[in-house]
């Protein structure tokens, strides 16, 4: 089976038009990095996902550690990247988070060091404008950041 992950991706009308809220991937890899460094909340579709959006609710509700915004969810559609199909879901919402608790990882860091270490799969999250966002993104995600503001063009957002 191929391997698919589900996202949310929230939007809403900042000071400096749209913005989306998007995490900065944990552990030591990304610790120094920004540009490419962050991605939407994501995960696994399981074989036993039934409902995709589900799935990406769950995904959000880990690496955020609160449940994702009760909102209308509209399907984005699906994108390639990292050998990996999205899936992704995008809502409008003014999503607030008192404290980011995600779920963790254990890792050999340094490599072939012996020491295995627990750390975050998000480490940071916010709202960026899209066009700061695009950047930080990591480049496989970038189209759906396109595919978002072409149908917020179409539906007369701004």
């Amino acid at each position: 089976m191929a391997v698919r992950s589900a996202a949310i991706l929230l939007h809403r009308r900042g000071t400096a038009g749209q913005e989306v809220w998007i995490a900065h991937m944990g552990g030591p890899f990304w610790a120094r990095k920004d540009e490419g460094a962050w991605t939407l909340p994501k995960g696994l579709v399981e074989e036993d996902d039934v409902d995709e959006l589900a799935a990406a609710r769950r995904e959000f509700a880990e690496e955020m550690g609160t449940p994702s915004p009760d909102a209308v969810y509209v399907p984005l559609g699906e994108f390639r990247a990292s050998s990996k199909t999205f899936v992704v879901f995008a809502a409008e919402a003014d999503f607030a988070l008192a404290e980011l608790v995600s779920n963790e990882f254990e890792l050999e860091w340094p490599p072939r060091s012996g020491v295995v270490r627990t750390y975050p799969e998000v480490d940071d999250a916010g709202w960026y404008p899209v066009a700061i966002a695009h950047g930080k993104l990591a480049k496989g995600q970038r189209p759906i950041l396109d595919a978002l503001v072409r149908l917020l063009d179409e539906s007369g957002s701004d």
